[in-house]
């Protein structure tokens, strides 16, 4: 386990419908944090979401690359 999980917790079951002016207030939250602590945030949130790690290999097969002719 990386330290990023050891600070965040994912609580499936804490998730609930909420209207845009409840919404509004985690903006506030979120705000006033460094954009590191948020990017960190996103990391941990897409790993958990498709259930990889920082080690998690890519897949480069999936991506090609060519060179444009008038470039």
């Amino acid at each position: 386990m990386d330290d990023t999980s050891k600070k965040y917790s994912l609580d499936k079951t804490a998730f609930q419908g909420m209207t845009v002016q409840e919404a509004d207030h985690h903006y506030g939250y979120w705000k006033n944090k460094s954009m590191k602590e948020r990017i960190d945030a996103a990391f941990y949130l897409i790993n958990q979401f498709y259930g990889t790690t920082s080690q998690t290999p890519v897949d480069k097969t999936v991506f090609t690359k060519r060179k444009h002719k008038n470039g």
